[in-house]
């Protein structure tokens, strides 16, 4: 394992992205932030590139955020500086949003920003034993890099209300039964799982699995209205594609296409 505290590596189409603070519980301090932003912005722009996966190095995801850190940086109002080249992880602005794919593998402590970085991508992993916390109003203050608006879309306005007020632990088994996590793994196997599905989506259009999710975000957060209107008007530029043809090249001679995101 590399002594860096952010690890970046490639498998295949899949950006491997691991905190690597195992003797601080993988606590999120702006270093961490900065390094993480630098890969999103990585994984955006390479078009060889076509879904990210986030996990965390040892025996936990990350802590949360290292607040004595991190305590001047939020008095100011504002999350840390990044360069033009990041892309800021939260996505707190839906316009600069990372336009791939991102899944998540949660095990450990799991609290505060490990709970907003979850929500922020798309599809999320947890072992058994995992232990969330959304517990900013224990320490004085709030959340503030997404939980508000998007756990209640997630798993409902009580369940949300039930651990954003109290700042409650909850465990692994029951991030599945609300529907945070989407599949639950012994202790030890959720790399491996949210591994096999980030390959999964590698291996299909990369074209097509953006489109899937500009679409979906678009009705998340402008409406079904907007984002079925859009529907039609998408697709006469997609079907002119490269991949479309090798997906019809495909189908006539019965065998599975290989898509290179053109």
């Amino acid at each position: 394992m590399s002594d860096s505290p952010f690890t970046v590596e490639r498998d295949g189409h899949v950006l491997l992205m691991g905190f690597n603070r195992p003797e601080k519980r993988n606590a999120f301090d702006v270093d961490t932030y900065r390094a993480l932003a630098a890969a999103y912005g990585e994984l955006d722009r390479d078009p060889d590139l076509r879904v990210g996966l986030l996990f965390g190095h040892g025996d936990h995801f990350t802590a949360g955020l290292d607040l004595p850190q991190w305590a001047p940086v939020l008095a100011q109002g504002r999350l840390a500086d990044l360069p033009d080249s990041s892309l800021e992880p939260f996505g707190l602005d839906e316009t600069k949003r990372l336009s791939k794919p991102l899944v998540i593998a949660a095990q450990g402590v799991s609290f505060t920003v490990a709970m907003e970085l979850m929500m922020a991508g798309d599809i999320r992993v947890a072992s058994r034993t995992a232990r969330f916390a959304q517990l900013e109003v224990q320490r004085g203050f709030f959340p503030c890099g997404g939980a508000t608006v998007r756990l209640m879309q997630e798993i409902g306005w009580g369940n949300a209300m039930r651990y954003l007020l109290t700042g409650d632990e909850f465990s692994g088994e029951e991030a599945y039964r609300m529907g945070f996590v989407q599949a639950l793994t012994e202790p030890g196997e959720q790399f491996e799982c949210a591994l096999k599905i980030a390959r999964s989506i590698a291996n299909a259009a990369p074209l097509g699995v953006q489109a899937v999710l500009a679409s979906a975000r678009q009705a998340r957060h402008q409406g079904d209205i907007t984002a079925l209107k859009a529907l039609m008007p998408m697709l006469p530029r997609m079907m002119k594609t490269e991949d479309m043809q090798e997906a019809i090249a495909a189908f006539k001679e019965k065998r599975s296409p290989v898509f290179q995101g053109k």
